[in-house]
C-alpha cells in the first residue's frame, strides 16, 4: 500500500513572523492581518486566501500608526 502524496502548499502565508496586533487598526505589524484572518488561514481555501493576500497591499501602504509605549 502506497502513501498519498502531500497536498501542495498553494498560497503561502504572508506571515513575516513579526506577530503583534496594532490596537488601533485590528492589522498584525508584521503581516497586516486580522486576528480573524489569521486564525481562519489554515482553514482557507486558496481563493479565500487570494482574496486576504488583495487587501494586504491597501492596508499596507494606509500604514500601522505606531503604539504609545506601555508605562
Amino acid at each position: 500500500m502506497t502513501t498519498p502524496a502531500p497536498k501542495p502548499a498553494g498560497v503561502r502565508s504572508p506571515c513575516t513572523s513579526v506577530c503583534k496586533l496594532n490596537a488601533s487598526t485590528g492589522w498584525c505589524e508584521g503581516c497586516f492581518r486580522s486576528i480573524d484572518e489569521i486564525t481562519a488561514w489554515s482553514t482557507m481555501s486558496d481563493p479565500e486566501r487570494l482574496k486576504v493576500w488583495r487587501l494586504l497591499g491597501p492596508r499596507r501602504r494606509q500604514g500601522v500608526p505606531p503604539q504609545e509605549p506601555a508605562a
